[in-house]
């Protein structure tokens, strides 16, 4: 038998929760990681050399010694001690006790004045801010765990009492004080006040519930609280995934050398490209924490997220995801919906033709690709007028290869409906037949790629499936998309198309925009087509973004690269990028007029005994020769990061990246190592 009863187990403790909340996260540049950063100034302060410094700094003391010692040993006269004859003299004795008070109060001044005079000039000040105790209590300091006022206080939700919800206030906070409470509550909390300040909600809803579930309240309809893994650092308050760390380096902007690079929805806004070859961290480093910050933002109701890529490409786990569409695999859940959740035959042939055949338009920025919509209207309108559907995978096909049996089918169903307008629809359709500038079988080339065996269970029209539209990103929802890739590698590029030409159509529509949305695209090669470009160039007013990467730009045609990169705010050019992809992206972000300095070294040679020994001293204190400089300085215009120097400059692990938010700030070219 115990001798007595167990303890009951430990109530959780929120102090390191409470820690993280109340850490400064102050307004910064764009991409600046804000979570506990302190700011720099914005030009590098003027840095003496160690060895300068210390060797100067001793030189001074040495020269104020000496000047002390000729003065207290009378070398230099008595006229130093004329003020204190003259202050003592009248009226106290040559040995009282005031009179030498007096005497050593004069030398201490006179000492004093010396030691600061030299002190100024072996800058001794530098030396203790360097090397002293202030440099010590940086490294050592303890972080300030006094809680902030009340008014300032996350935890307190200050917002919520000064609006009358008190009740609700306390509710949080004592959740937050006793480990309830995590980062994703957190967000997801403050993300549902929004809602009640702007109107969407009533604020006794959202005080009852809160009342009712503490730190639980206004769940995601997923029910889930966090993902079940990071590998990622995230900051649900200021909105970012840190990426790297800017490195230390002299093309870098002082202000951004050595502080944490983190990206967010204010960035992604203005949409992402990264290029870089195999292997060189695209979906490590940069697709993966991106999905995982955005399925986390979604979780708090404020992002709505699809990311798609090949399957087992290391995207995250699939208990991450609401939704995981497994293309070709017989045992996934979901469909995909081939018309996007569409009623209208016009935007579904549209969407549809972009996926089939965009990448054979004129690769010009004012090219498209009418001539296929046309031809897909022409069928998709009588087909949904007569079935209540569009058709599946193989009666489109049959459809486009103008088979006798189903174009009749229609028209027979047509006939005495009074939908003249789609049966001339049809006529326009079988008079284009067999004509050489007939698009019809180009299109049906490209339908036959997946009317396959792999594909048999999927892109069904029929509502016995469970088919995802793009139309459900009016919610927060986490959508995975697999593409096959073994043997199927032009299928895979033709639904890559589908889901961006879906995405840009359905974010155009959206009648919630505060709910951010964007599309997470492994590898966007055979994406990019005149119409996909527009159609990012529209994301940033409808508070949506995307986020392409490519092994090259060769991937995309040569008239697309300037528009592609510039519709997109935020670009990176990762560690082995080829020189003519470098000189893409120098020509893009342009140059920039630096301060040139041209340095002439000419060593002075000493002729006599004095003038060696001077300059044997001026080599021990500086650590270099004597030499007489001349410098010329001018002002050059010159590229910020030329071709060469991101092909051959760039270290394993590291970026160049620039920056633009929706707002239009923007951060120069950068160099940032993805590894830290």
């Amino acid at each position: 038998m115990p001798p007595r009863p167990p303890a009951m187990p430990p109530l959780p403790d929120g102090s390191a929760f409470l820690t993280w909340l109340r850490t400064p996260r102050p307004e910064e540049r764009p991409g600046v990681w804000r979570f506990g950063h302190v700011p720099r100034p914005e030009e590098e302060p003027e840095r003496i050399p160690g060895r300068q410094l210390l060797s100067g700094a001793l030189i001074a003391f040495l020269v104020g010694w000496l000047i002390w010692s000729l003065v207290w040993n009378g070398y230099l006269g008595g006229w130093w001690l004329l003020p204190l004859h003259a202050m003592t003299d009248s009226w106290t004795s040559p040995k009282s006790y005031s009179r030498v008070v007096f005497s050593y109060t004069w030398y201490v001044i006179v000492a004093s004045a010396i030691m600061i005079s030299v002190g100024r000039l072996g800058r001794w000040g530098e030396v203790w801010r360097r090397y002293g105790w202030p440099a010590w209590r940086r490294r050592t300091a303890p972080v300030n765990e006094r809680p902030p006022a009340p008014e300032q206080d996350r935890a307190a939700w200050p917002t919520l009492r000064s609006a009358g919800a008190v009740d609700a206030a306390d509710r949080l906070a004592a959740d937050a004080r006793s480990g309830l409470m995590r980062d994703v509550d957190y967000a997801r909390i403050a993300r549902a006040w929004q809602g009640v300040r702007s109107g969407r909600h009533s604020l006794a809803t959202f005080a009852s519930a809160v009342l009712k579930d503490g730190a639980a309240a206004c769940p995601h309809p997923s029910g889930a609280r966090d993902l079940p893994t990071r590998l990622a650092r995230h900051d649900l308050v200021a909105e970012q995934v840190r990426l790297g760390t800017t490195a230390d380096d002299p093309r870098n902007p002082y202000a951004y050398r050595g502080t944490g690079l983190a990206l967010g929805p204010e960035l992604l806004g203005t949409s992402l490209l990264a290029v870089g070859p195999a292997g060189s961290g695209k979906t490590g480093t940069v697709v993966r924490p991106l999905a995982e910050s955005l399925c986390l933002h979604a979780l708090a109701g404020r992002a709505a997220v699809v990311v798609v890529g090949a399957a087992g490409a290391g995207l995250g786990a699939a208990d991450s995801y609401d939704v995981v569409v497994r293309i070709g695999n017989p045992e996934s859940v979901y469909d995909l919906d081939l018309y996007g959740g569409t009623t209208d035959p016009d935007e579904a042939a549209a969407v549809l033709a972009e996926a089939l055949v965009g990448d054979l338009a004129d690769p010009h920025p004012g090219s498209d690709s009418r001539r296929s919509t046309t031809v897909l209207a022409q069928l998709l309108g009588p087909f949904r007028a007569v079935h209540g559907r569009f058709p599946s995978v193989p009666e489109l096909r049959q459809l486009l290869d103008g088979a006798p049996g189903e174009l009749g089918a229609l028209r027979t169903a047509l006939e005495g409906s009074g939908q003249e307008s789609l049966l001339r629809e049809l006529d326009a359709r079988e008079r284009q037949l067999g004509h050489p500038g007939d698009v019809a079988g180009v299109l049906a080339d490209r339908v036959a790629l997946l009317d396959r065996p792999a594909f048999a269970g999927f892109f069904d029209t029929s509502g016995q499936s469970r088919p995802f539209s793009l139309k459900a990103l009016d919610h927060p929802v986490r959508v995975r998309i697999d593409l096959p890739q073994r043997g199927h590698a032009e299928a895979s590029r033709m639904l890559a198309r589908l889901v961006l030409a879906q995405f840009t159509a359905s974010v155009a529509v959206r009648e919630d925009r505060s709910l951010f949305a964007c599309l997470v695209l492994d590898d966007a090669t055979g994406v990019v087509t005149p119409e996909a470009v527009r159609g990012i160039q529209r994301l940033r007013s409808g508070n949506a973004g995307t986020v392409l990467t490519l092994r090259s730009l060769d991937d995309v045609p040569r008239p697309l690269r300037g528009p592609l990169l510039g519709a997109t705010g935020c670009r990176m050019a990762l560690a082995g990028v080829t020189p003519w992809d470098g000189q893409d992206f120098a020509e893009v972000w342009g140059k920039e007029w630096t301060e040139a300095r041209d340095v002439t070294d000419r060593q002075i040679i000493a002729e006599t005994p004095a003038g060696k020994a001077a300059h044997a001293l001026r080599r021990v204190i500086t650590g270099k020769a004597p030499t007489a400089r001349a410098v010329t300085v001018r002002q050059v215009e010159r590229e910020r990061w030329s071709a060469s120097e991101l092909a051959h400059a760039v270290p394993a692990g590291h970026a160049v990246l620039s920056l633009t938010n929706v707002t239009g700030e923007h951060a120069p070219p950068l160099l940032v190592d993805l590894r830290d």
